[in-house]
């Protein structure tokens, strides 16, 4: 057993250089390697959360009620597997075309009304 852990201190692991995963991409097709990159771009991507109807009526009466007092919001959207954080003031939603409007300091924008997952009002 001495012998055992005496040749372990002797091996030093440092001085190893293994080439990882490089050494198997050149036994794999390039529709493989294409395939694990979608793969692993796709692992990436959050998944939507599910919204109920409590949910869909607090983002309701808050975009209301940032509407009604002029106060800046903070829209969570999700979009393709992302999230994206909006600030700015409500201006407009149009029920029709499933909309909001919204503007902040430099610009007006568009947001739909599908990708919206949270509102925060600011104070």
């Amino acid at each position: 057993m001495d012998s055992l852990d005496e040749a372990m201190d002797r091996l030093d692991l440092s001085k190893v250089r293994d080439r990882g995963s490089k050494k198997w991409v050149a036994m794999m097709l390039p529709e493989h390697v294409k395939l694990l990159r979608e793969y692993m771009e796709e692992q990436k991507k959050a998944p939507r959360p599910v919204l109920d109807e409590w949910d869909l009526d607090i983002i309701q009466e808050n975009i209301q009620l940032a509407m009604k007092r002029n106060v800046e919001v903070e829209i969570k959207t999700w979009r393709n597997g992302a999230f994206y954080i909006h600030l700015g003031k409500v201006t407009w939603v149009d029920i029709n075309r499933r909309t909001i409007e919204m503007e902040d300091v430099l610009t007006s924008f568009t947001l739909q009304l599908d990708e919206i997952v949270d509102v925060t009002i600011l104070l």
